[in-house]
């Protein structure tokens, strides 16, 4: 059996920017993006957006490429959406993505701040580099590594408290992950 926590904040706009996703497109949209990524066998976590923008964290497995998981998500979401009806207005999103790998400390994190986008977004409380903002002009982000380092000791006890993902049921796993958006250390 094959292990791995390999964890993805994901962020992808509508077409050109247009204001399209709007409350009673976003359930259908996100329906479908959470549907695909299910059926690629990804863990989603949170599914939200912007009007003109989603975020999406998700756990992708390694047997598919990320670059085709996002393809395929994308496609099926916007072919979908616009085979459905629902709008006379077509749906299509920009090729370009954001993608950032995360551990599963910081899970908790990127959940909360995609679960809260209106909120963040009505009060100007954003995260450039996680919006895709044209502020961000870099094509690589990088940090400061010095803040990322953990002593020996420290690292061998986080990661003997780990728990694999399999011993976990949906509704567990969700119960944990909001447990820890309330603890304040």
């Amino acid at each position: 059996m094959l292990y791995w926590q390999l964890y993805y904040h994901i962020v992808w706009a509508t077409k050109n920017r247009e204001p399209l996703l709007t409350p009673d497109v976003e359930t259908v949209i996100y329906g479908f993006i959470r549907d695909k990524a299910l059926n690629l066998d990804a863990i989603v976590y949170a599914v939200n957006g912007y009007l003109d923008h989603v975020h999406l964290i998700v756990c992708v497995p390694p047997k598919i490429a990320l670059a085709k998981f996002i393809g395929q998500v994308k496609a099926v979401a916007s072919v979908r959406f616009n085979q459905s009806g629902l709008s006379s207005i077509p749906f299509y999103w920009q090729e370009e993505c954001g993608v950032f790998s995360f551990d599963r400390k910081r899970l908790p994190n990127f959940v909360k701040y995609v679960e809260w986008q209106k909120e963040h977004h009505a009060s100007a409380a954003l995260i450039p580099v996680l919006e895709r903002l044209e502020t961000v002009q870099s094509h690589v982000v990088t940090d400061n590594t010095d803040l990322y380092f953990i002593l020996d000791k420290d690292w061998q006890r986080e990661m003997l408290e780990l728990t694999p993902i399999d011993q976990f049921s949906p509704e567990d796993n969700s119960l944990s992950i909001n447990a820890k958006l309330d603890r304040t250390d």
